[in-house]
């Protein structure tokens, strides 16, 4: 029996501003986040779905970025896990 995680679009919000929140996060990551955040306020309930799997493909990008540190990249898969589990 597995653990159902609900997750909301504030929660993952709340995560990104953390996230951005690093000093030593390069501009062009900071720049996504941002991209993802704008994108996830301005969506409908019947968006969501859409609108996080479209920030999971950018997320999935970012993580591979050479010039990020290993905790920051940690932080970007925990960040694709919510938003796979967004309701």
């Amino acid at each position: 029996m597995g653990v159902i995680m609900m997750v909301k679009v504030n929660d993952v919000m709340d995560t990104v501003k953390e996230i951005m929140e690093d000093s030593s996060l390069p501009k062009n990551i900071k720049s996504k986040l941002e991209e993802i955040t704008n994108c996830l306020k301005s969506c409908s309930s019947k968006e969501v779905r859409l609108r996080a799997d479209k920030c999971i493909h950018d997320l999935d990008e970012v993580s591979s970025d050479v010039n990020i540190q290993p905790f920051v990249r940690t932080q970007i898969w925990s960040l694709v896990s919510m938003l796979e589990a967004l309701e």
